[in-house]
């Protein structure tokens, strides 16, 4: 009995011995395989990158790393200067290498029906009815005058107008128009309820237009590049006629 169990362990052990043995031995062939191949530097990526992010600004994002030619993914970014002017379409994780495919140009990104907001820019968004938004006519891409108005706690003590802000940016505009039937050929669909229309504006300016929509109310004007500036004043009760 005795016999047996000492045979059992000693093949255990002679199992096990021959695993080490062979396991290392695939180890050390790798190795004296990677050394004989041909080695390339690719760029992989170090840091989490968020979609979005433009090429230009990858560098703290990247390590350069030497892997045998074999490992090479096709499509390796080998020249960040090829991805100026271009965006990650989408996140990009440690560990993998860069590739030219995950990167597209800004405009490809922007959903339909929306344009970019000039950088630096804020996004705000107002709900006004169709009949403050020149009807429902207006389009992302647009940009309008915007005119304020304030019932009360103006400088004249009574109701005030003024146009406010000059050809402001519409980067987004919600609430399609929809077709009546029993409309005249030809007159534009208006849009069934409010719109909720989004502007690009600075910091400062879209303080006040969040002011005036929770104090007061707003009214919008298509507002070309070439529409004339010129002659606006605050308009009050009093001076109304003058």
């Amino acid at each position: 009995m005795k016999v047996r169990i000492l045979a059992g362990l000693a093949a255990l052990v002679l199992a096990i011995a021959g695993t080490a043995v062979l396991v290392g031995y695939v180890k050390g062939a790798d190795a004296r395989a990677r050394q004989g191949a041909a080695m390339s530097e690719v760029f992989v990526v170090s840091a989490d990158v968020p979609a979005g992010t433009p090429g230009e600004q990858l560098g703290e994002y990247l390590a350069r790393k030497k892997v045998p030619a074999t490992d090479v993914t096709p499509g390796g970014v080998t020249d960040l200067g090829t991805l100026a002017g271009r965006v990650a379409a989408t996140a990009l994780l440690p560990g993998e290498q860069l590739l030219d495919a995950r990167f597209v140009d800004p405009a490809s990104l922007e959903t339909p029906g929306t344009v970019a907001a000039p950088e630096g820019m804020h996004e705000v968004t107002v709900q006004l009815g169709p009949d403050r938004v020149v009807g429902g006519q207006l389009t992302a891409g647009d940009t309008v005058g915007v005119f304020v108005s304030f019932d009360s706690g103006t400088p004249s003590g009574g109701p005030e107008t003024h146009l406010l802000f000059h050809k402001v940016l519409i980067t987004t505009i919600q609430g399609a128009p929809v077709v009546d039937e029993t409309a005249a050929a030809g007159v534009p669909p208006v849009p069934a309820g409010s719109m909720l229309v989004t502007f690009a504006q600075s910091p400062a300016d879209a303080e006040k237009t969040v002011f005036a929509a929770q104090f007061g109310t707003i009214w919008l004007s298509k507002e070309s590049a070439d529409a004339d500036e010129d002659g606006t004043r605050v308009v009050t009760q009093n001076g109304f006629f003058s």
